[in-house]
């Protein structure tokens, strides 16, 4: 466990605000996760210190990490591994590994916690799991693999656990698949090398992050059966445009512009970007911490985890962690819409 020994002042000569120490004071700080894609492993970060303070091993190639269900465990997707490592988000201990799932590049629980869904993306096709986390041999089932080619990237289901949509990274498509059936509804050409994807909270439009472009596209999918989608806007970002993180008010999304080197806060409700922050050296996925105002995201190209604050738009620290760091994630963090 991570506990709070330090003086109101040292923390926030560190960098975290004073309502952030008032937020974490009442009880243990929440460890930081990192995943290093290239070195197979995870650094821990202490969020006081913001120092690394141990590496758990992992399968290969661990690209993207989500909370279970209960809260209680944190699943990392080992592609290369065809494995998933459990963690326990608040103490950092490896509880459990389920080895013989199929190149687990990304993962997404439906809000109705039935299906576990994966993305292979080197092997082109979506994995359905059943979720029974009683089952302590098999907790994950496979009950339906669909084709998907070609190379799927990002996952996004909708609040209503009825649609999964799937960026096709290479075909310059989107997917979308009805979960009930787990069959294909529709698919349409988007732009150019699309990656993450993102819901609005209405579940009425859907963005995604063209890294082969500067712009992220926004379309209506809101037809009656979702029987198609509609392109609304191509809005400019920055040049790689890659990962969502949801500012926490339902209402706004941060992307990275992994090639820009800069982070872009978008207004869902009109669809332009309002602010920008820095994100030097590649840019990744991002974590926004519970005080509201300290932005996590991991600079790939330099291996490190980079620290800024949203109000004076100043990068305030980073760590060196492992190589290719991609995924972040911590408990204290805002929500997710």
């Amino acid at each position: 466990m991570f506990f709070l020994s330090w003086p109101r002042s040292l923390v926030v000569a560190l960098g975290f605000s004073a309502a952030a120490f008032g937020a974490v004071a009442a009880g243990p700080a929440k460890p930081i996760f990192v995943l290093n894609s290239l070195d197979a492993d995870i650094s821990v970060v202490d969020p006081v210190t913001f120092k690394q303070i141990k590496r758990i091993p992992t399968g290969k190639e661990p690209h993207h990490l989500y909370l279970s269900p209960d809260e209680k465990s944190l699943l990392v997707a080992n592609a290369l591994g065809d494995s998933l490592t459990f963690l326990d988000p608040q103490t950092a201990e490896v509880q459990r590994v389920v080895h013989g799932i199929s190149d687990p590049y990304h993962l997404r629980f439906s809000p109705d916690m039935k299906w576990f869904i994966t993305a292979a993306n080197r092997l082109d096709h979506v994995d359905f799991y059943s979720w029974t986390p009683t089952n302590k041999t098999e907790p994950l089932k496979l009950v339906k693999r669909i084709s998907a080619p070609k190379t799927p990237s990002h996952l996004a289901i909708d609040s209503k656990s009825s649609t999964l949509y799937v960026s096709l990274q290479d075909s310059n498509e989107l997917l979308a698949v009805d979960i009930a059936t787990q069959t294909p509804r529709w698919k349409i050409k988007v732009g150019e090398m699309p990656a993450d994807i993102f819901l609005t909270a209405d579940d009425k439009h859907i963005l995604v992050g063209l890294t082969g472009d500067s712009v992220v596209e926004v379309y209506d999918v809101s037809a009656p059966g979702n029987t198609g989608a509609k392109l609304v806007k191509r809005l400019p970002t920055g040049k790689g445009a890659h990962s969502f993180r949801a500012w926490g008010d339902k209402r706004h999304v941060l992307v990275s512009n992994r090639v820009a080197n800069t982070i872009s806060k978008i207004d869902t409700q009109n669809f332009t970007v309002v602010d920008k922050f820095p994100g030097p050296s590649g840019p990744d996925d991002m974590e926004v911490m519970g005080d509201g105002k300290t932005l996590l995201v991991t600079s790939r190209w330099a291996g490190k985890l980079t620290m800024i604050d949203t109000e004076t738009k100043k990068v305030v620290r980073q760590v060196k962690v492992g190589k290719s760091p991609h995924g972040v994630y911590t408990l204290d963090h805002q929500p997710r819409q």
